[in-house]
């Protein structure tokens, strides 16, 4: 394909999906759909722009998908202002730990009696198959830093925590299948891809965001210095926590969130403090953000409302970033503006290429009733054992089981396993089955999500 028909083509892709944006608000639609079917098109049994081997090519999907999480991963981790204290974060670290290794044993006991895997290939189909996607679940998760609905906060706290907390069950996987060291009685699992792994991540990701949001507070409320530049810091962010965990091997995926997490955790302690000393009732929430305009409204007494845009930097946006009151919301609705952008171009291009592949890889009958019993046997199955206790409602509970939306994370986690040994005899029924289950997950999902929220948030209103 000549190269300036790759600019061509990428052009109209992104023009028409900046003019059908406000459409598909209204269809019962989601963007992830209609990138789907554009994947297609452009696919080999399209226009045959894409042309992607999924076993030759494992390592640039790797990488590809890899990004498009970790972005997606700090947006989520910056919506989440609910503090760690209260009981609203029950669900989500059930969902992301008790249902994700009840799904996890469930696909694996399918895997070895009905699809005849070896047990290694078995776990590691539930783990590439357990983690719930932050890019694609956009529809269903937080949409502001103000949302506190138990919903959508349990469906993106578990999104940001089980993409990383799948990872050693991937590893496990690989272990059983002898390409990677578990050690004697798995002590090495345990010890170094379980604990220290989890634990690591969460570690360093939180301690660099908390450290990293201070010390911009710090500078901007005294010293009215480090001003600007916040899609550099948003990026920097997300490098640093990345890297340092990967250095230290530990799990970068969980580091990511919980730098977002620690960022937007501490401008909201930094907010109460704020108020707290000044016994004012001031502050500041961002309603919404985007790169053109990230508007900020601080509510001060005597009624009095001001309104930050993005588009005067030196105005009223530097006023409010540093005055002691608004800096810590205008530092965490920029910055969730410039990640919202990236995780939406990472976004289009993972599932073009999501569509590109489904048609190339040969079809795997087993698909046929597989991808049926994940979604709507095994994901509600372990979503009522994981929140049997949690403080949710039924029709919460019910909505959770239904909504677990598969897709960049998990082509991400078997990319992962064929470049780190997986035997190329397993390669191919895996691929097709994840990219099935993807594949059904955006249509069935995208196609329910309009309509069923509409419904709860009318029932909620009601």
């Amino acid at each position: 394909m000549p190269f300036p028909l790759w600019f061509t083509v990428a052009g109209v892709v992104l023009v028409f999906v900046a003019l059908t944006g406000t459409v598909l608000r209204r269809l019962p639609l989601s963007a992830g759909l209609i990138y789907l079917v554009l994947g297609v098109a452009l696919g080999p049994v399209g226009i045959g722009l894409i042309r992607l081997d999924p076993v030759a090519d494992a390592g640039l999907l790797e990488r590809l998908a890899e990004v498009a999480v970790i972005v997606s991963l700090f947006a989520a981790g910056l919506k989440l202002k609910t503090p760690f204290r209260q009981g609203r974060w029950r669900a989500p670290v059930l969902l992301a730990t008790v249902s994700m290794v009840v799904t996890i044993a469930l696909v694996a006991a399918v895997g070895v009696w009905g699809l005849g895997l070896p047990v290694g290939a078995a776990v590691l189909l539930g783990a590439v198959l357990a983690p719930t996607d932050p890019v694609l679940a956009g529809d269903v998760r937080v949409e502001h830093i103000r949302d506190r609905d138990r919903l959508r906060l349990a469906l993106t706290g578990e999104a940001g925590l089980n993409d990383g907390a799948a990872f050693p069950f991937v590893m496990l996987g690989l272990g059983l299948l002898g390409v990677h060291e578990v050690g004697p009685a798995f002590s090495r699992w345990l010890a170094v891809d379980v604990l220290w792994g989890v634990a690591g991540g969460l570690a360093i990701g939180a301690g660099l965001g908390w450290a990293v949001g201070r010390l911009v507070l710090y500078l901007r409320q005294r010293h009215r210095e480090a001003l600007g530049m916040d899609d550099f810091l948003a990026l920097g962010l997300i490098a640093l926590a990345y890297g340092v965990a990967l250095h230290a091997h530990a799990y970068g995926f969980l580091a990511v969130f919980a730098a977002g997490l620690a960022l937007r955790q501490t401008a909201h302690a930094e907010r109460v403090d704020t108020e707290g000393a000044g016994g004012a009732t001031e502050r500041a929430d961002a309603e919404g953000a985007d790169a053109a305009s990230v508007e900020a409204e601080a509510e001060r007494r005597g009624g009095k409302t001001i309104t930050l845009t993005l588009a005067d930097p030196e105005g009223s946006l530097e006023e409010a970033g540093t005055d002691p009151e608004t800096a810590p919301q205008v530092l965490v609705a920029v910055t969730l503006g410039v990640t919202e952008q990236l995780e939406r171009a990472a976004e289009v291009a993972l599932v073009l290429v999501v569509g590109a592949l489904l048609l190339t890889v040969p079809f795997v009958p087993q698909a046929l009733w597989f991808v049926p019993l994940l979604l709507l046997v095994i994901r509600p199955v372990a979503v009522y054992l994981g929140l049997w206790a949690a403080p949710v409602s039924g029709t919460q509970r019910a909505l959770a089981a239904w909504f677990g939306v598969r897709g960049v994370g998990s082509l991400y986690y078997l990319a992962y396993a064929l470049t780190h040994g997986l035997p190329e005899g397993q390669a191919p029924l895996l691929m097709g089955l994840m990219l099935w289950t993807v594949a059904v997950s955006v249509v069935v999902h995208g196609v329910s999500v309009t309509p069923l929220m509409d419904w709860y948030q009318a029932r909620r209103r009601g």
